[in-house]
């Protein structure tokens, strides 16, 4: 198993509380691969045992993933209704305050499936989504006007379910995550399959760090 390490080879796993957004690759050394040796050169039955069993490890693994994706989808959806939700209030608050209209081009690209970092990129786009409805949440506090907005009390209303749409699907993603982050490293039989197929560490699925400044704050 391989450590983080730091250019003074200091372990910087733990150090924060912030999702660290690399990742770790299961490997596996000389001392495996020898034990696997031994099974079949002294022991032929515990062998085939032993192979049936990282079979089974294989399946299991490609059924994580397909449940990981699954997951991670339905955050997906849920973050692009929300995008369509703040699109909405967008529209209704153009004549009343500026945004940042790029943020949206750059959520909309936004696809799950897309290679190894879409842990990272979910995590970035969740981030801007969050910013942005600070932002709006803000504006709506400066025009009180805008509170007898049927169309934008609704559609916070709706930004705000989604919200809790979006904290669920992110537990359910994470524990599934953990799992997997886990079981990569299981030694023998599961450490060996991940090694085979190189199998690497997933980022969890994090607030944004506005989220986080906000929840430091003194509120009493």
């Amino acid at each position: 198993m391989s450590i983080q390490l730091d250019e003074n080879n200091v372990n910087l796993e733990g150090k924060d509380v912030n999702v660290i957004n690399q990742t770790i690759t299961a490997k596996v050394g000389f001392g495996s691969k020898l034990f696997e040796v031994l099974l079949w050169v002294l022991f032929i039955i515990p062998g085939v045992i032993f192979l049936f069993k990282k079979i089974k490890a294989d399946n299991y693994f490609q059924q994580l993933q397909q449940k990981i994706q699954k997951n991670a989808s339905q955050i997906d959806n849920y973050m692009e209704q929300r995008v369509v939700v703040l699109k909405n209030c967008a529209k209704i608050l153009d004549k009343q305050a500026e945004f940042e209209k790029g943020v949206f081009e750059n959520i909309a690209k936004y696809r799950s499936g897309n290679g190894d970092n879409d842990d990272q990129k979910r995590n970035e786009v969740a981030s801007q989504i969050e910013d942005l409805s600070k932002s709006i949440n803000i504006a709506f506090e400066n025009y009180p006007d805008l509170k007898s907005h049927e169309a934008f009390e609704n559609a916070m209303r709706q930004n705000y379910q989604l919200q809790l749409e979006i904290t669920a699907a992110r537990e359910l993603y994470n524990d599934t995550i953990n799992t997997w982050n886990r079981d990569i490293f299981a030694w023998p039989t599961k450490m060996i399959v991940a090694a085979k197929h190189g199998y690497k560490t997933r980022i969890p699925f994090s607030i944004s760090s506005s989220v986080k400044e906000e929840a430091r704050g003194t509120f009493f």
